[in-house]
C-alpha cells in the first residue's frame, strides 16, 4: 500500500493543483456528478448504485486491482441493471491493474470517487482523492486507528479549505426508528430533559449485533478474506460502532459542533473475539484454508476476530454506552432477522426505546415508557406529539402495552430498507455538493465521531 501511495503521490506532482474544483462547483445539474469508483471490496458500492439520479451521469469508472471484490462489484451492479422492478442503466467502464490508484488520479475521468472496501487502505484513499480535487463519498470507518485519524482529521480540514467535499455514508440516521427516536427526544413536553447517567447506568445505549455469513439483495453475502483481518479491516470497536456513535451524536448535539477534545471523556473501553472454525470460514469466503495473513489470529485451528467491542464515554456531559457484536450467523429459525439493534435515550419525563428481540420478531419496533404517574395524560401527549409531524411522518399510531409503556405503530410505507437508505444518503450528499459545502457540524462530527472509535480502540487494547 505504501508503494501504491508514493506513486500515486507521484502522480499528484505531475498533474498539479489547476485542475481542483473550486467550492460552488455543481449546480443539482443533470449528469454533472461523475462517479468513480476506487478499489470496491464491499458490498455497499453497489448499494450506492441500486438506484439512478439525475445528476449522476450513467457512465461509472471503475478503478481496482484484479481479483474477485471487483468481480463481485460488478455483478451487483449487473444484478441492478437487469431487474425486472425499476431496472437500473448504468455504464460501467473498468481498468485492472496494479497501478490502479495512480491510473485514476491521472485519467480524472470522474469528481466524484466512492469508497468501499478494505479500511486499512481507506484513510490513504481519501488522502490522495483529496489531494487530486476529487470529492469522497466514503462507506465507514474512514479511519481505524489513531495514526489514520490523524491523518484524516489533516484530510478533512485540507478538503474544506479548497472546497472539495468530503462525505461518510451514514445509513443508520435514515431508519425510521433511529430518525423517530430523535424526533421524540427533541419533544420537551414529551420526553422532558435529556439525563445525565452515569457510567453504570448510562442515559443512551446503542447495542448492535451483526453477522458475518447474511444474505444480501435476496443472495448470500461472499466475504472477501480481507475482511477477518482487523488490519485491514479494522476491529469492531471502530467499524460497526461508527454508526451508533454517529447516531450518539446527532441525538446529544443534533446540528451543532463538536469540539472532541472538549465535549468528549472516556471512562472505559473492551473489546473480544468471534470464533471461527474452518467449516465456517468456507462457507462465507468460499476458500478451504486461512490464507498466511491471518495465520496470527488462528488459535487451535479456530480463527479469532476482535470484531466485538465496548466503549463508554461522556458527550456533552451526557453518559453515553456503545457495543458491537458479531456472531457468524443468526440462530437457527431466525436466519432471516439481519443485523439487530437495540438502543435507549432517557429522559425525566420517559425514555425512547428501539427493541429487535424475539418478542419484536426480530424487526425493530420504537416505544416510549412514561415516567410520569398520569399514564391518561401521558398517552394524549403522546398521541399530540405524534400528530404534530404527521406530514413528515404520517399515519403513526400508538398501541397501549401496559399502564406506563406504548409501540409506537410506523406504517410500511415509511420503512426504508437497508439498501434503500444508501438513496437516501446519496442524496443528501448530492444536496450538498449542489450547495458547494458540507456544513460545519457535520464535519466537526465526522472528526468527533472518528476521534471517538479510535480513542475507544487504543482504551480496549
Amino acid at each position: 500500500m505504501k508503494r501504491v501511495i508514493f506513486m500515486a503521490l507521484a502522480v499528484l506532482t505531475m498533474i498539479g493543483c489547476d485542475n481542483t474544483p473550486k467550492q460552488g462547483n455543481f449546480s443539482g445539474a443533470k449528469n454533472e456528478v461523475k462517479l468513480l469508483t476506487l478499489d470496491p471490496g464491499h458490498f455497499h458500492a453497489a448499494l450506492v448504485q441500486m438506484y439512478m439520479y439525475d445528476q449522476v451521469d450513467p457512465r461509472v469508472h471503475v478503478y481496482a486491482p484484479e481479483g474477485d471484490d471487483v468481480k463481485m462489484h460488478l455483478d451487483k451492479i449487473e444484478l441492478y441493471n437487469t431487474r425486472s422492478e425499476r431496472p437500473t442503466s448504468w455504464d460501467e467502464q473498468l481498468y485492472v491493474g496494479d497501478d490502479f490508484l495512480e491510473k485514476m488520479l491521472l485519467e480524472r475521468k470522474g469528481n466524484v470517487v466512492v469508497l468501499a472496501g478494505n479500511n486499512g487502505k481507506k484513510t490513504g484513499y481519501v488522502k490522495a482523492a483529496v489531494d487530486a480535487g476529487i470529492n469522497v463519498l466514503s462507506d465507514k470507518p474512514m479511519a481505524i486507528d489513531g495514526k489514520s485519524f490523524e491523518q484524516l482529521e489533516q484530510t478533512l480540514d485540507a478538503a474544506a479549505e479548497s472546497g472539495i467535499m468530503v462525505y461518510d455514508i451514514m445509513t443508520e440516521r435514515s431508519e425510521i426508528n433511529n430518525e423517530l427516536q430523535r424526533v421524540l427526544v427533541a419533544m420537551p413536553e414529551l420526553f422532558g430533559e435529556m439525563e445525565k447517567g452515569t457510567p453504570e447506568n448510562p442515559a443512551i445505549t446503542k447495542e448492535s449485533v451483526h453477522h458475518f455469513f447474511k444474505y444480501v439483495s435476496g443472495e448470500p453475502l461472499r466475504r472477501p478474506e480481507w475482511y477477518f483481518d482487523v488490519r485491514q479491516q479494522g476491529e469492531g470497536i471502530v467499524d460497526v460502532t461508527t454508526h451508533l456513535v454517529d447516531l450518539v451524536q446527532c441525538t446529544v448535539m443534533p446540528e451543532q459542533e463538536i469540539d472532541y477534545n472538549q465535549d468528549i471523556n472516556f471512562t472505559s473501553a473492551r473489546r473480544w473475539a468471534t470464533k471461527i472454525p474452518r467449516d465456517k470460514y468456507r462457507l462465507v469466503t468460499g476458500h478451504e484454508t486461512y490464507p498466511s495473513f491471518l495465520d496470527k489470529y488462528v488459535v487451535d485451528d479456530t480463527l479469532h476476530v476482535y470484531s466485538n467491542g465496548e466503549m463508554n464515554y461522556q458527550l456533552a456531559g451526557v453518559n453515553c454506552r456503545v457495543s458491537v457484536v458479531w456472531n457468524f450467523m443468526a440462530e437457527v429459525g431466525t436466519e432471516g432477522t439481519g443485523d439487530t439493534h437495540y438502543s435507549v435515550v432517557k429522559g425525566t419525563k420517559a425514555n425512547i426505546e428501539i427493541r429487535q428481540g424475539a418478542e419484536q420478531g426480530y424487526k425493530p419496533m420504537l416505544y416510549v415508557v412514561s415516567k410520569t404517574d398520569d399514564a391518561e395524560a401521558f398517552e394524549a401527549t403522546l398521541r399530540s406529539s405524534l400528530k404534530s409531524i404527521h406530514k413528515q411522518y404520517p399515519d403513526l399510531d400508538i398501541r397501549r402495552i401496559n399502564n406506563n409503556e406504548w409501540q409506537v405503530v410506523i406504517p410500511a410505507s415509511i420503512v426504508k430498507t437497508h439498501e434503500m437508505r444508501f438513496s437516501s444518503v446519496m442524496k443528501v450528499y448530492l444536496g450538498y455538493l449542489a450547495a458547494g459545502e458540507i456544513p460545519a457540524w457535520e464535519r466537526s462530527h465526522m472528526k468527533a465521531k472518528y476521534y471517538t472509535t479510535t480513542k475507544a480502540y487504543e482504551l480496549a487494547k
